[in-house]
């Protein structure tokens, strides 16, 4: 009986080895929700949502603290929301749901927190500069506090006391004192000593200068980088921006733009015969940097392949000046402050901003501008603006800044200046 039973069973497993039946399929690949914070300032953030396995377009509802905020009709996978009206340093907690299907699918929980404001508090000191003539410093580049360089064009006495006619066109700060220098062009064999307009620094030994042309200091001697006429013609240079002296920019007068890779030059048509007084990058997410240009009744785009687009501005506005730490968040100044956010323009609609025709930043509770008539520096300090007042003849031009320190370059009546602001 035993023998039967052990051959029935031996019979049952060789039959179920050999069954024909298909294998079990995988699971199908689930909908997931993802969302992740790509910028904050004081009272903004930037957030990403990320669909996989989604059918598309789809509705997202976004909370923020079980609140909430936004319905957002997904188009793509990867789309970033705009969330406004927060308050400064504090912690949000966001989470995204979508009902597709009968089903409801919530990526996890993100905290979320903006960033704080800063002091109001500041501390300042005024220079001059020049013995005769009319004096002055068209922009400043500081590497630290120690070590900042002002340019322009500096008019000095000889040793008897008469107008000396070799003009200085450099002052330099060593954290004591100011030293006046001659930067030369040479042209032909021959130093020339003429105006400088603007000056980019990367370090202590690698510096450019623009004006008539373009000067570079090697950290031994001032080198002219010869431009040829077919990029760029008798035209004055505004600005210079740059990731590294072998990918620089610089702009100027008559729509002009031209880019330097550490050998040659590559003129860029604007479309434009309007003079572009500033650019400034930003990282485009891609290991390369988005260029911007203020050009008076535009905002140009230049991306990493050098590619030009047109941003229209509003009617009656003016770009004199731009900055940016984000791509999503441009800062403008020309006649007022004008932000360009989420593919549209903004006014600063608040007195302290009004008259605002140059900025500067470090983050984006740490910006800075010059306001009409040139004596005050505005701060926006990331919640709401504050002005710092100098002397009422004083008339800046450009500004920078670089951790606690600004600088602000420009005349009083015939003397060149520069107030260095502290932060304290």
């Amino acid at each position: 009986m035993k023998k039967i039973i052990s051959l029935f069973s031996l019979i049952v497993l060789i039959l179920s080895c050999n069954t024909t039946e298909p294998p079990a399929k995988p699971p199908a690949d689930k909908g997931k929700i993802t969302i992740s914070v790509e910028d904050t300032s004081c009272i903004e953030a930037w957030i990403k949502i990320t669909t996989t396995n989604l059918q598309l377009p789809t509705t997202v509802t976004l909370k923020k603290n079980n609140t909430v905020v936004q319905d957002i009709i997904l188009q793509n996978k990867d789309s970033v929301v705009y969330i406004d009206s927060l308050l400064p340093k504090t912690t949000y907690t966001f989470q995204a749901f979508i009902r597709s299907s009968n089903q409801t699918f919530k990526s996890s929980e993100l905290n979320v927190t903006t960033m704080d404001t800063t002091s109001h508090n500041f501390t300042w000191q005024t220079w001059t500069f020049g013995e005769n003539s009319s004096s002055a410093l068209y922009d400043v580049a500081i590497i630290d506090e120690n070590n900042i360089w002002a340019v322009g064009e500096i008019y000095m006495n000889d040793s008897l006391g008469n107008p000396d006619p070799t003009r200085y066109n450099l002052v330099v700060w060593d954290g004591n004192n100011w030293t006046i220098k001659r930067v030369p062009y040479y042209y032909q064999g021959q130093p020339f000593y003429n105006p400088i307009q603007t000056v980019f620094a990367f370090g202590t030994n690698d510096i450019w200068f623009g004006g008539n042309g373009v000067i570079h200091w090697d950290g031994n001697q001032y080198n002219p980088v010869p431009i040829p006429s077919s990029v760029w013609g008798p035209h004055q240079i505004n600005k210079i921006w740059g990731t590294s002296s072998s990918d620089l920019y610089i702009v100027g007068n008559n729509g002009n733009i031209a880019h330097f890779n550490g050998t040659s030059w590559q003129k860029i048509e604007s479309g434009t015969d309007l003079n572009i007084q500033d650019i400034w990058g930003v990282p485009d997410g891609n290991n390369g940097f988005y260029k911007y240009l203020a050009a008076d009744n535009a905002m140009l785009k230049i991306n990493q392949q050098n590619e030009l687009t047109r941003i229209s501005v509003d009617q009656d506005m003016i770009l004199l000046s731009i900055w940016a730490k984000t791509d999503k968040l441009i800062y403008t100044a020309g006649n007022g402050v004008f932000l360009f956010k989420n593919n549209y323009w903004e006014k600063i609609d608040e007195l302290e901003a009004n008259t605002t025709y140059r900025i500067k930043g470090e983050e984006l509770n740490e910006i800075y501008g010059i306001v009409l008539p040139g004596s005050t520096i505005n701060y926006f300090n990331g919640y709401s603006w504050y002005q710092i007042y100098t002397e009422q003849n004083n008339r800046f031009w450009r500004i920078d800044s670089k951790g606690k320190i600004v600088a602000a370059t420009g005349y009083a009546g015939d003397s060149a200046i520069i107030t260095i602001i502290r932060k304290n």
